[in-house]
């Protein structure tokens, strides 16, 4: 099971050659008219699927080889003008050996404390942030990705996620996806380039935030970086399972991210067996609905809050810790005051 997938890479081509057909298509003028969103849609939904192929590839589950992972995960990420060091930091080391830790983990969603002392977290959190009916929120879903990487990479420096020597590569491989993107935009010209790259990037954008946003969001902050407590599983139907490499697998790819999530369902079945109370999983749909009606702010630990209403949602593990103890509370005829809504 810990052996690298070798296979996956075929992906790889594949993608390539669905973004390249479509490119050719819009730039030939092949695809018109109501054709050329449809091709748009194509080549976004390949961008994303590259990104699932670096995503693996990067973790060492797919080839395990220092210069082809960077190789791979340079031209996969390459929609997303991602570095693959960067992201080897941000990610691997940072994300997964920190989740959910306040203040350590780049992807974690900020204190109370936090957001009362930053003004960049406070435009972030309530105006573009998604959570708590803000409409708004959907701008993160169509370039959060976007915006996240290039936070990180201004932010490697002073948060020491790269040495100097390491984070010099990562703008180097930063600067020379732009320039690709820059080139193609010129030859193929504005109008063409809206649909060969501008659409399809919101569009990829949008299938990898739909899950990034539901790894974590309703999850605790957590001292002790336990998956069962600060990480989320969602199910999608068998089609997307496959196209997306079994991504939304997201507590047993915490679990053993450096194995290749085709033994994911393995996983879940081992984990639900020792631990059935605490294992959390449910319809990326039903994620994304919880995830767009809560605040994205923590009061504490086991607490969201929105700063400006002051209303407050319990996270999944305190909705389970509470569920198991009235489980397990004793029965009493008396009678009981009716509970307060909200």
């Amino acid at each position: 099971m810990f052996e690298p997938a070798r296979s996956r890479l075929l992906w790889l081509p594949v993608h390539v050659g669905v973004v390249f057909a479509g490119t050719l298509a819009l730039a030939e003028h092949w695809a018109r008219g109501l054709f050329a969103p449809l091709v748009s849609l194509v080549i976004g939904c390949s961008f994303a699927g590259l990104a699932f192929v670096a995503h693996e590839t990067l973790h060492g589950a797919i080839v395990r080889g220092k210069r082809l992972r960077l190789a791979v995960g340079w031209l996969a990420f390459l929609p997303f003008v991602l570095s693959p060091r960067l992201w080897i930091a941000w990610h691997n080391r940072m994300h997964h050996g920190h989740a959910n830790l306040p203040g350590v983990d780049p992807d974690a969603y900020p204190t109370l404390g936090e957001h009362r002392r930053s003004l960049l977290v406070r435009l972030s959190t309530d105006c573009f942030g998604v959570g708590r009916d803000r409409f708004r929120g959907l701008t993160s879903l169509l370039i959060g990705f976007h915006v996240q990487s290039l936070h990180v990479l201004f932010t490697a420096r002073r948060r020491r996620y790269l040495q100097p020597r390491e984070l010099a590569f990562a703008l180097l491989e930063t600067s020379a996806g732009v320039a690709l993107w820059t080139a193609l935009a010129l030859v193929l010209g504005i109008g063409t380039f809206l649909w060969a790259y501008i659409v399809p990037a919101l569009i990829a954008n949008a299938c990898v935030m739909g899950y990034i946003f539901t790894n974590h969001a309703l999850s605790p902050h957590t001292d002790v970086n336990d998956p069962l407590a600060n990480s989320l599983s969602v199910t999608v139907p068998p089609v997307v399972d496959f196209l997306t490499l079994r991504f939304g697998f997201h507590v047993e790819h915490h679990l053993f991210p450096w194995m290749s999530s085709r033994h994911a369902p393995l996983v879940r079945e081992l984990v639900r067996a020792r631990w059935p109370e605490r294992y959390q999983s449910m319809p990326l749909w039903k994620a994304l609905a919880a995830v767009h009606a809560t605040p994205r702010v923590y009061a504490d630990h086991e607490t969201l809050v929105d700063p400006k209403t002051g209303y407050r949602f319990h996270t999944l593990v305190a909705k389970v810790r509470r569920t198991l103890r009235e489980s397990v509370r004793p029965h009493t005829p008396s009678r009981v005051a009716p509970q307060q809504k909200g």
